[in-house]
C-alpha cells in the first residue's frame, strides 16, 4: 500500500502574488527514503510544513497510509498526523541526558516500556554506550543521531527531514548522511527529506523529486537504487496526478 499521496498541492500565504506551492504532486512507497531537491525558495520546506500539518492548503489533498490528512473540508491536527519531524536546528533539551532526550516524547508510555524503547533507539543509531551523556557531552553528529531516535521513538508512520545536516561540518555531514540513511533502513522507516544538495539527495535518498517553482519537474530513482546497490524497485509508482 503506498504510504505518502501528494495530489496537487497548492499553498499561498497571505498577500503573496503567487502560490508557493503550485499543484505538487506524488506517491511515495512503503518504506522508502524520498528526498525533495531544489534551490531556496522553490517550496519544498513547504511542502513537508503542509505533510505535518502547519500550513493549509488552498487546493489538493494529503494522505498517508490512505487516510486523509489535508484536503477540501479536512485538516488533521499536527499531533494526530503519525508524523515525526527532523530538523536541521538540534534542538535537545540541555538538562537531560541523551537517553532522557531520546525517551522525551514517549512520557505516557510506562516505565518499563519507555526504558526498553530507549535501549532499543540508543542501539540502534548505534549510541546505546553515551546514554548518560548530557548534550554539551556530545559532538554535532552524535547529538543530531539523538535528536532522529527521538524522532523516531513513537514509530511515525513517516519521518519529514529538513535539512537535517546542515549546520554540520562538510566531514561530519558527509558521513551522518550515510549512517542516517542507514539507521532509516534498518528501521523500514518512509521518510522524506529535503535538501539543497545534490550529492546528499543521492547519498540518502531511494527516491529523488527535483523541484522548481512550486513544482515537481521530475521524480527519479537515486543512482544507487537504479543500479541496484540499494534494494528499491525501479519502476516508479505514478506521480498522484501526472
Amino acid at each position: 500500500m503506498t504510504t505518502l499521496v501528494l495530489d496537487d498541492l497548492h499553498v499561498r500565504y497571505a498577500n503573496a502574488a503567487a502560490p508557493v506551492l503550485r499543484g505538487l504532486s506524488l506517491t511515495l512507497p512503503l518504506g522508502r527514503v524520498a528526498c525533495l531537491l531544489g534551490p531556496s525558495g522553490c517550496g519544498k520546506s513547504t511542502a513537508l510544513r503542509a505533510i505535518a500539518g502547519f500550513e493549509p492548503l488552498a487546493a489538493g489533498h494529503i494522505a498517508l497510509g490512505g487516510e486523509v490528512l489535508s484536503g477540501p473540508g479536512v485538516h488533521l491536527a499536527p499531533e494526530r498526523r503519525g508524523v515525526g519531524l527532523l530538523f536541521q536546528e538540534i534542538a535537545l533539551f540541555p538538562h537531560l541526558d541523551a537517553a532522557a532526550n531520546a525517551g522525551f516524547g514517549l512520557r505516557r508510555w510506562t516505565r518499563d516500556a519507555r526504558e526498553r524503547r530507549v535501549r532499543e533507539l540508543l542501539a540502534l543509531v548505534g549510541l546505546d554506550a553515551l546514554a548518560a551523556r548530557m548534550p554539551h557531552e556530545l559532538s554535532g553528529g552524535q547529538q543530531q543521531r539523538i535528536a532522529l531516535a527521538r524522532a523516531l521513538a513513537p514509530s511515525p508512520r513517516l519521518l519529514l527531514l529538513d535539512e537535517p545536516f546542515s549546520n554540520l561540518d562538510a566531514a561530519t555531514r558527509d558521513g551522518l548522511a550515510t549512517e542516517v540513511r542507514g539507521i532509516l533502513r534498518g528501521a523500514g522507516q518512509t521518510a522524506l527529506m529535503v535538501t539543497h544538495d545534490p550529492d546528499e539527495a543521492e547519498t540518502m535518498a531511494d527516491w529523488i523529486g527535483v523541484m522548481a517553482g512550486g513544482r515537481l519537474v521530475e521524480w527519479r530513482p537515486s543512482r544507487a537504487a537504479a543500479s541496484g546497490e540499494v534494494h528499491c524497485p525501479i519502476d516508479p509508482l505514478p506521480l498522484a496526478n501526472p
